[in-house]
């Protein structure tokens, strides 16, 4: 076939096919143009799913008269006029295919006007490229786009649509997603003209809560931690998940930079790389963050559907948000936020609940020199107090630690404390292995990773750009334990590793790490390993299930908890303690009632 120009209306359809994949997909774009426009409130009618109508109306800043057939025009845009303004976009959208693009595939009307004007003008597209004049039309100020029949001209993408309910789910999440990024945007939606959610600006973080809770489900709220930081021009912020508030799916992730809702994976590893220590294997970490930073640092010009951005610097951002994440999860100890009392209720969802551990067999029997041979206790806390000294000191709550004082042991595997709050229940050997686990980090960070040279090198043969990698950064690989020389073009001799990695796969490794280092800059592989054969260690040398403390005991290992970072997990991510208050023990004996 001769190369020939392709006619407008073919164009548009081919665009509409990398922005508008279903509904929601409209939705989404017409929502980003409202906030663009300075919207305030936004309403929001679907029916069936969308694929019969979406209507959004808005009461932003309106379209002129003159300018509203231009909106319907391909690459037609009023928020970029120069390649300066392309590297620094602040905009939820600039490409100026999404209303043509739209309108290519459905029937559309879109009427405005603009603040101190007599009249709203209308102007409409039936799925061809002509447009007629703007015609005069009753309409407050703001902006109301209408979409009907969507695919009605092309049957084919219709048929890859699903079901109304799944339609309107895809729906839901578009709306989810814009109210997480605008608290202080009102936001009302219909289907089928029944009202679903109505949510009132939030300015405060209370009201943000509340619209938080009515999203992404209380118990989220109740089971998080607020994180704030600024550090090298970026400012982190949002509600992180509890560790025991973890999921079987990664459905309760948000992350929004600058405003805008995206999924990249330098993000994903960073965050969960901070979760590594403290969540059960397969699960995954519910949050929802906000990275501001300038916008002439980060592209977000890759995609079409804009769903992806590229960091200028990339090694900052991953650092930023890991460190972050991770000295948050790493300060839950008790008594010192409000966040292990939520920790895990005892109704909490089945999503919110490890499952049992298969790592810890309790049967197993174990000589071991006892938790005081192990882990001496402060000559101060060796005696627990009595019954009516505890009941002394419970009108000043400052006197009783976060944890309480110890009262019991069950069946050799439970510590029963009562703290001011009510009774804490105490899973002993989960406890102890995290503290020991923590203090062995510590001794390894304090010593440095230690060193075996191996009697013969191990040769790995890897790319041409891995191999100058490693060339490049040897002192990466000296700081993690190895000497890695280069030997060839795509040839690698591994003479030194550390020693406690000496079982380990090596080969994988170094792969792995230099894997890490070309995507994201970093590496947290030698970590990771190294983490895994201490918390091994950590598991064989804690108490085990049966073996009966002492009161002094007891209360020296609830100290050594409150001390101890990320002790309300244990290395395997299994809750170590729960708290149940008063209310709730007066509940079950229905006492008051």
């Amino acid at each position: 076939m001769p190369i020939r120009q392709l006619p407008p209306q073919l164009i548009n359809q081919i665009a509409a096919g990398e922005v508008v994949e279903r509904p929601a997909s409209v939705l989404k774009e017409l929502l980003e143009n409202s906030l663009d426009a300075g919207a305030r409130r936004l309403e929001i009618d679907i029916e069936q799913g969308g694929v019969r109508r979406i209507q959004v109306r808005d009461d932003g800043c309106g379209i002129p008269r003159q300018e509203l057939a231009l909106a319907l025009a391909r690459h037609a845009t009023s928020k970029i006029e120069s390649l300066d303004d392309l590297e620094r976009v602040a905009s939820l959208g600039f490409r100026g295919e999404a209303l043509p693009s739209i309108a290519s595939v459905s029937r559309l009307t879109l009427t405005s006007r603009v603040d101190g004007a007599d009249s709203g003008w209308r102007v409409c597209g039936d799925g061809s490229d002509r447009v007629e004049p703007p015609c005069p039309a009753a309409h407050p100020p703001g902006t109301t786009v209408e979409v009907r029949d969507l695919f009605f001209n092309t049957p084919a993408r219709r048929k890859f649509l699903r079901t109304e309910a799944t339609e309107f789910r895809h729906v839901e999440d578009v709306v989810r997603r814009i109210a997480l990024s605008r608290f202080g945007v009102e936001i009302q939606l219909r289907h089928n003209r029944r009202s679903l959610w109505r949510l009132p600006p939030a300015s405060g973080r209370a009201e943000q809560e509340r619209r938080l809770a009515r999203l992404c489900g209380a118990p989220f709220v109740e089971q998080s931690l607020y994180v704030e930081q600024q550090a090298a021009g970026l400012e982190l912020r949002g509600w992180l998940g509890l560790p025991t508030f973890s999921r079987s799916q990664a459905d309760l992730q948000y992350f929004f930079v600058n405003g805008r809702m995206v999924r990249d994976r330098l993000i994903a590893h960073a965050v969960r790389q901070a979760y590594q220590d403290v969540l059960y294997h397969g699960r995954h970490p519910a949050f929802v963050l906000y990275l501001d930073l300038d916008p002439a640092t980060v592209d977000v010009n890759v995609h079409p559907a804009k769903s992806e951005v590229r960091f200028r610097d990339s090694r900052l951002v991953h650092d930023v948000i890991y460190r972050t994440l991770h000295q948050a999860i790493a300060a839950l100890r008790p008594g010192e936020s409000d966040a292990p009392s939520r920790a895990a209720p005892p109704a909490a969802p089945p999503a919110a609940a490890p499952p049992s551990q298969q790592a810890m067999p309790l049967r197993v029997q174990e000589q071991l020199a006892g938790y005081a041979a192990l882990h001496p206790p402060p000559v101060a806390e060796t005696t627990a107090p009595t019954a009516e000294g505890l009941a002394e000191a419970e009108p000043d709550a400052d006197e009783v630690p976060p944890l309480g004082f110890a009262l019991a042991q069950l069946h050799g595997i439970y510590i029963l404390a009562q703290n001011a709050a009510g009774l804490v229940l105490v899973d002993m050997h989960a406890a102890h292995e995290r503290i020991t686990y923590e203090g062995l980090k510590r001794s390894l960070a304090g010593e440095g990773i230690r060193s075996q040279p191996l009697l013969v090198p191990l040769t790995l043969r890897v790319s041409e750009r891995e191999a100058a990698l490693a060339e490049a950064q040897p002192g990466v690989f000296r700081e993690l334990g190895f000497e890695v020389d280069r030997i060839g073009p795509e040839q690698l001799a591994v003479r030194q590793i550390p020693a406690l990695l000496r079982e380990a796969d090596v080969a994988a490794l170094v792969r792995d790490v230099l894997c890490d280092l070309l995507t994201h800059g970093v590496s947290q592989r030698l970590e990771t390993a190294l983490n895994a054969v201490l918390s091994t260690m950590a598991c064989h040398g804690s108490v085990r299930a049966n073996r009966q403390l002492s009161l002094a005991e007891m209360n020296a290992l609830l100290r050594d908890m409150e001390r101890t970072e990320r002790s309300g997990q244990c290395n395997h991510g299994r809750p170590t303690w729960l708290q149940f208050g008063l209310d709730e023990l007066d509940q079950l004996f229905m006492r008051g009632q």
